[in-house]
């Protein structure tokens, strides 16, 4: 990590808050035998709240390594019976897109894909590269959260599974990824032309904001379990492992089931002078995983992501000429600060927001993400 990361701060020993971050996290989700204990009881929650039920858990799936491999622990390691869910924009890779449906064939397991509105989910990904912010994705993210939460209430489950781990993929500086339903509706009052239909609980649409999480939280009594943040999730030993059991082929990239990603960390480079490959790889380095020799030699070069041909067949897909699109490129970078949003009354939830990811009802990486990660 270093200062192209807003808010990051080094103490007299060149260790940043990101590396405190961490330093808390490893000791807040210990690994070994107290993970696995954790994951059971994780588990047997699941199961009890499952009984009479068809599914114990919603887990959202893409194809990439992360997702397989957590719906392969849930199914063989831990019996659960879980509804795989996909949400689908428009912008998947066709190897993920192999992959989830050979994974769910093998596996025994339902994928229900949940394809947004296209018109919306165009309308709002050219209205985030117009309001020249780093977070160009913040439709799709809201999507995949409004997917999982929608089928979770449309099926009476109570718990999402989530495959993500602090200790592979780090966390974003706050500016580079800023997750609010309020955000998201400035910036497509400011520059959308579609209009996005309304909330419903059982189809959210793009509709996620503090007043639907409440609901989701407290009536619905949906939780959260980040699944892999208790286990010995080790990359290089899970792609043999999901090549041996399911077939896995892996997308190109890390990030790469989405094609869109491609275009996002071009404009990021080019643009914003960000590598969300820092957070990544500190993560790696921090875990074991990777050597900070070669987290610093990979970061020289071109991430691989950035595949021109995908580029180009992304401004094609979003309907818009190069020219066009180059002139985006060109307008003033910001930030979500620019435009109305959440933030200042999430500050004032400070504690509340703490308690509620200790509860798992929101992310347990919710509280850090927000007051831990920069501004």
């Amino acid at each position: 990590m270093d200062t192209t990361a807003p808010g990051i701060v080094f103490d007299a020993e060149g260790s940043c808050n990101f590396c405190d971050l961490h330093d808390r996290l490893e000791a807040s989700f210990p690994l070994g035998n107290a993970g696995r204990r954790t994951v059971q009881r994780l588990a047997g929650d699941m199961r009890k709240a499952g009984r009479g039920r068809r599914y114990d858990c919603v887990l959202g799936v893409s194809g990439g390594r992360d997702s397989t491999y957590t719906l392969w622990y849930c199914v063989t390691q831990l019996k659960l019976r879980p509804l795989a869910v996909h949400f689908n924009d428009g912008f998947g890779n066709p190897v993920a897109g192999e992959n989830m449906l050979r994974m769910c064939q093998r596996l025994g397991v339902e994928l229900r894909t949940i394809t947004s509105d296209w018109r919306e989910s165009k309308d709002l990904k050219i209205a985030f590269l117009k309001a020249s912010v780093p977070d160009m994705e913040e439709g799709t993210d809201l999507g995949i959260a409004t997917a999982l939460y929608g089928v979770a209430a449309k099926e009476g489950v109570q718990h999402l599974v989530i495959g993500q781990s602090f200790r592979t993929e780090g966390i974003a500086p706050l500016s580079w990824n800023f997750l609010d339903g309020r955000y998201l509706r400035a910036v497509h009052k400011q520059f959308g032309t579609v209009p996005l239909r309304p909330w419903q609980p059982n189809d959210p649409g793009f509709n996620l904001g503090i007043k639907e999480m409440v609901y989701y939280a407290f009536i619905r009594r949906i939780k959260t379990v980040t699944l892999l943040y208790h286990l010995d999730y080790v990359r290089s030993e899970v792609d043999e492992l999901l090549v041996r059991e399911l077939d896995w082929k892996n997308p190109g990239a890390h990030y790469f089931d989405d094609l869109y990603q491609s275009l996002i960390y071009y404009l990021n480079r080019v643009k914003f002078g960000i590598d969300r490959r820092l957070f990544n790889y500190s993560a790696l380095v921090r875990s074991g995983q990777m050597s900070r020799e070669v987290a610093l030699d990979r970061v020289l070069q071109i991430n691989s992501i950035e595949d021109e041909a995908v580029i180009a067949l992304c401004i094609k897909r979003l309907g818009l000429t190069r020219a066009e699109f180059e002139a985006i490129v060109a307008t003033p970078p910001k930030t979500f600060h620019d435009y109305p949003n959440s933030y200042r009354l999430l500050r004032l939830c400070r504690w509340p927001i703490k308690v509620m990811s200790r509860l798992n009802l929101i992310p347990e990486s919710a509280y850090d993400k927000y007051f831990n990660c920069g501004t």
